[in-house]
């Protein structure tokens, strides 16, 4: 009796995960990409640097720099051992320094603790990439190097499109980041929320749509509003599973306001009757196309970069007029003006 009632609560999970999958592909239109091939190649540049005895540095940062040759170069360049004011003694001995330093070692120790066994973040890389290829097949799929550089940088790319992701820079939001680094203003708490695991796949690929994408035609509003919104959905069908507050980088209850329509409404108003869109003035409009606590001339629950959540509204109704459209005709098209008078985009309460 028990194995039958099993077998039946087994028989209603599945069947409600399919229904449930299926909705959700059906909400999305999420393109099958079970079939499209990718390696992913992760490369641990931490492991090897740390790893290198500190009575043999010269031969074995050598062999290092052989191994990542395009890589090295910039890691030399980001802990700053190629800068004579930091290293006057020559890059060679900074980095033996770093290595046998007990803070940035207890670091690197503290990152193998939390990613030590990366084939979740390497399983989520697949489906990004096997999306990738979907939309983009003539671009190769790109490596992926991680690294370790006492909270310099999260994410870059490099070289033939190559990733590199900071790792210390996504060991979770209660990480005393303002301890370590005080009075920086990138260990915010509303941008140190995102620091964990949740975004690291998300943010590595942010930097692969940014290089996709390229810069802004011009610097109104409405141009850095519709640029931003390009990103956010491209990487929105890049992750198609993501949570909305991953791909804006908003906590849920901020995606609940600005999925609000008639707070939606109320963002757009702001825009237009205060004569934002085609202004030019960084001072008006930059919290509403940058991260921010919050947005000026709304309530306080707004998140900030309301903007950029519009620009998203805009590009995707944008893409559902023009269903024949790729996401390469999306990045062709760089008239933000154009892509909004096609978008017919006016939110309604």
């Amino acid at each position: 009796m028990f194995y039958k009632n099993r077998t039946q609560y087994l028989f209603l999970a599945i069947l409600l995960i399919t229904v449930l999958f299926s909705a959700c592909r059906k909400g999305k239109n999420i393109p099958d990409v079970s079939n499209v091939d990718v390696e992913v190649n992760v490369r641990h540049f931490e492991r090897d640097f740390f790893s290198i005895d500190t009575n043999n540095v010269t031969p074995e940062l050598q062999a290092l720099a052989e191994k990542y040759p395009e890589f090295f170069p910039i890691f030399t360049r980001i802990i700053g051992a190629d800068d004579p004011r930091y290293a006057p003694q020559g890059v060679d001995a900074y980095m033996a320094g770093m290595i046998k330093h007990q803070a940035p070692r207890r670091l690197y120790d503290t990152c193998e603790i939390v990613y030590g066994n990366f084939d979740e973040m390497k399983s989520e890389f697949e489906q990004a990439f096997k999306f990738y290829k979907y939309y983009f097949p003539e671009n190769e799929i790109p490596d992926v190097t991680t690294f370790v550089s006492e909270y310099t940088l999260a994410n870059f790319i490099y070289g033939n499109d190559q990733l590199a992701v900071g790792l210390d820079m996504f060991l979770g939001s209660d990480y005393p980041y303002q301890t370590y680094n005080p009075g920086n203003s990138n260990f915010s708490s509303y941008l140190v929320r995102t620091y964990n695991k949740d975004h690291l796949v998300a943010k590595t690929m942010a930097a692969l749509v940014e290089d996709l994408v390229g810069p802004p035609l011009g610097q109104r509003l409405l141009d850095l509003m519709v640029h931003n919104g390009k990103k956010r959905y491209i990487m929105s069908q890049l992750l198609p599973y993501a949570a909305d507050s991953t791909i804006f980088e908003h906590t849920g209850k901020q995606m609940e306001w600005l999925n609000n329509p008639n707070n939606e409404v109320q963002i757009w108003e702001v825009f237009v009757k205060k004569d934002f869109l085609y202004s030019t003035k960084t001072r008006d409009i930059a919290k509403y196309v940058n991260p921010a606590p919050s947005s000026p001339g709304m309530p306080l629950e707004s998140p900030g970069n309301t903007g950029t959540y519009i620009g998203y509204k805009i590009v995707k109704q944008y893409m559902e007029q023009f269903p024949e459209k790729t996401l390469r005709d999306l990045i062709r098209e760089r008239d933000a003006q154009k892509i909004l008078t096609g978008s017919r985009y006016k939110p309604r309460r």
